[in-house]
């Protein structure tokens, strides 16, 4: 029973914690969408680490997450 009730905690943040960013992930969207933060330029260094970072391959396992499930 105690074991049901962690899952239960872990889903239920898990759920919180994306819609959270998803939240944070649309704001920023309709921040940047304004002409005149679309008229800023960018540093020329900063758009090369982002295209970089863009570039490399994505990660099989999001970040902090282990190939090995609670279901097991």
């Amino acid at each position: 029973m105690a074991q049901q009730l962690q899952i239960r905690r872990v889903r239920t943040w898990s759920a919180n914690s994306e819609k959270l960013w998803l939240s944070m992930l649309i704001d920023t969207m309709e921040k940047v969408a304004h002409p005149e933060f679309r008229a800023v330029p960018c540093d020329r260094l900063v758009l090369t680490a982002a295209r970089a970072h863009l570039a490399q391959p994505a990660s099989a396992y999001a970040h902090g997450a282990s190939r090995f499930s609670l279901r097991n």
